[in-house]
């Protein structure tokens, strides 16, 4: 045992097999099983296509024969004579190869000179056509003809009375009946159009997926119409030939068939696994199905299993000579520490000795050279900690740099905005005056007005700059963050100030006022911050809309009392709804003003424990709510 723990040939030898031999059986068995799962799917995909393609070409067989029916319709009511209905079902038997027969049975007494019953058939027999007025029966209750009678156009299948059940599948027809009308609406004939199923049958038996695979078909009840062992033809049903005991699978899928569902099933037929693919046929109530017996599906995969025997064995051989390899190239981990050490004298320090659990010389030695590797990467971590945290100092100068150069030009471009906001009220102001100066007796008394007023309305622009900028100073939120003082302010008073004061500047504009709330309702909060905000959202309405459509309703919530300033200016783009709110921000460049508006108003309403939003829904203009705490 202590040779075998200091031996590295022994120990590699038996490790590669302990690991090798395991992985490789595991592996070829799980893709084994794999593949049996392929194979049934592979099979079932198949299956449907060949079951799909099928469906198709009967498709086509049944769509002839219902079109043909269709479009002589209106001959029998046209030539609605005994001759005229012998020669037109001859024609359409000779026009129509996919048609087997078509006989044209009156209602009882239609031709007197026949007597009660008239029925005109044409019959193909062979390279030949008959056709002839059926001898006299009583016809009325054959499916054929009191089906379509009672509920309209329909396939139905039936054996021929000329044939017995043994004559294989000549006797057994698929018949599209149709009932005739006149154009008053009465019934006068139903005319049926036969096909064999001898014909369906050399359709269907043209294509076969799997050596033993076979097609069946059956009616809503169940019963064969087509399968591979005749005398079950409509003598035997699905679940006829079943016991619910042993095939409750059979009985499964004769439900999903006669529902018309589509699907695969695996089944038992006689003992034997299958897998059925089955589908409804279209405009009919049949329904066809495409059997694969499993021995038929997964012969490829029984045949795999005389290649996975062999290779299992090369696969061993394989493994002990890899083995045997193995043990020959133990003495490689040496040369690759030898490598690694000659790295690192030639400069490389980014070279790796993992730590070793080994016992062994090479194990210790591999240890040793790993504890002498981390603390001369440890030495060299901490020289190229210090020269990354110089550069990362370095790239925080830079960025500072930016930032102050950024913020040079902000302030720059501040500047610019303000002196011009501020100038143009200023030359304004000053012209006038300079007007009044000179030539205040020579100017009419409605001019004067006019030029006062134009004074007035300046110097409130400018006073309302100059509040703005003291609010956005350091000063002013240190004023009003002091500001505690609470009192009780009537919430509909104070709005219909706000807006008197907006009539001050705008004196055309027109408010509609509503309230949900008593004028003594009041709330706890700070007068002054309150009208600042109501002001501000007032002046904005009215200097962007056109002034005659601006609403302010009150009401409240169980907490808040809310304002909601509606108008039908302009708008603002979505985009845009959290920028309106940032100082110094306009959205258009060349509109009057600071940006601090609304900017400031919010500010206002938060620090009164409420918020002021923009209403993204509305889409006629801008509506702004103000919601405030009641408390």
């Amino acid at each position: 045992m202590a040779h075998f723990r200091k031996s590295l040939s022994s120990k590699l030898s038996l490790g590669i097999l302990l690991m090798a031999v395991p992985i490789f059986v595991v592996s070829l068995g799980l893709l084994f099983l794999k593949s049996r799962n392929y194979v049934r799917q592979e099979a079932m995909e198949r299956a449907n296509s060949v079951l799909n393609t099928t469906t198709l070409r009967i498709n086509r067989f049944v769509g002839a024969v219902e079109t043909a029916t269709d479009v002589n319709e209106w001959l029998i009511t046209q030539y609605l004579q005994p001759d005229s209905l012998l020669a037109l079902t001859y024609r359409i038997v000779r026009l129509n190869p996919h048609v087997d027969g078509c006989s044209i049975s009156a209602e009882p007494d239609l031709f007197p000179q026949y007597g009660k019953h008239f029925s005109a058939y044409t019959i193909e027999e062979g390279d030949s056509l008959t056709t002839v007025i059926e001898e006299p029966y009583d016809y009325f209750n054959k499916i054929w003809y009191k089906t379509p009678r009672e509920e309209g156009p329909c396939w139905v299948v039936y054996y021929d009375e000329t044939d017995s059940l043994e004559v294989t599948l000549d006797g057994l027809l698929a018949s599209y009946g149709k009932p005739i009308y006149k154009d008053d609406g009465s019934f006068v004939a139903v005319i049926s159009t036969d096909l064999s199923f001898r014909h369906l049958t050399k359709i269907i038996a043209s294509e076969h997926p799997y050596p033993n695979s076979y097609f069946m078909m059956i009616g809503e009840d169940g019963q064969y119409y087509i399968h591979p062992d005749s005398t079950k033809l409509f003598k035997e049903s699905i679940f006829s030939s079943a016991d619910p005991r042993h095939n409750a699978d059979i009985f499964a899928l004769g439900h999903e068939m006669t529902s018309g569902k589509q699907g695969n099933m695996r089944v038992f037929f006689d003992g034997v696994p299958c897998l059925v693919s089955y589908r409804p046929m279209p405009g009919t109530k049949w329904s066809l199905a495409l059997v694969c017996p499993d021995s038929d599906i997964l012969q490829g995969y029984y045949r795999l299993a005389y290649i996975i025997t062999p290779l299992l064995v090369i696969g061993m051989i394989v493994i002990m000579l890899l083995c045997r390899r193995a043990v020959s190239q133990a003495i490689k981990p040496l040369n690759r520490l030898l490598e690694q050490t000659q790295s690192i004298t030639s400069g490389n320090y980014e070279v790796y000795i993992p730590r070793s659990q080994r016992k062994d010389v090479v194990g210790r030695l591999q240890n040793s050279f790993a504890i002498m590797l981390e603390s001369l990467n440890f030495h060299m971590g901490s020289i190229r900690y210090t020269a990354d945290q110089a550069k990362l100092r370095n790239e925080e100068l830079v960025k500072a740099a930016k930032l102050a150069e950024e913020s040079a030009v902000q302030k720059t471009l501040f500047i610019q905005n303000m002196t011009h906001q501020i100038r143009t009220p200023l030359n304004i102001i000053m012209g006038f005056a300079q007007i009044l100066r000179d030539s205040i007796t020579m100017l009419p008394e409605e001019e004067l007005k006019s030029v006062t007023g134009m004074m007035d309305h300046n110097t409130k622009l400018l006073n309302r700059m100059v509040l703005m900028l003291f609010d956005s100073s350091d000063l002013g939120l240190a004023e009003e963050l002091s500001s505690h003082k609470q009192e009780v302010v009537p919430c509909n008073e104070v709005a219909r100030e706000s807006i008197k004061h907006t009539y001050e500047h705008f004196p055309d504009l027109s408010v509609h006022f509503e309230t949900d709330l008593p004028d003594d309702f009041c709330v706890h909060t700070n007068r002054k911050y309150l009208m600042l905000s109501l002001r501000e959202i007032f002046y904005n309405s009215a200097k962007y809309s056109d002034g005659q459509h601006i609403s302010l309703h009150v009401t409240q919530t169980e907490t808040t009392v809310r304002y909601v300033f509606e108008d039908t200016g302009p708008g603002m783009d979505e985009d845009y709804h959290d920028l309106m709110f940032q100082p110094f921000t306009k959205i258009n460049d060349l509109s009057e003003g600071l940006g601090l508006g609304l900017p400031l108003a919010k500010r206002h309403i938060k620090n009164l424990g409420g918020d002021l939003t923009i209403d993204p829904t509305y889409q006629l203009g801008c509506r702004f709510v103000i919601e405030i705490p009641k408390t």
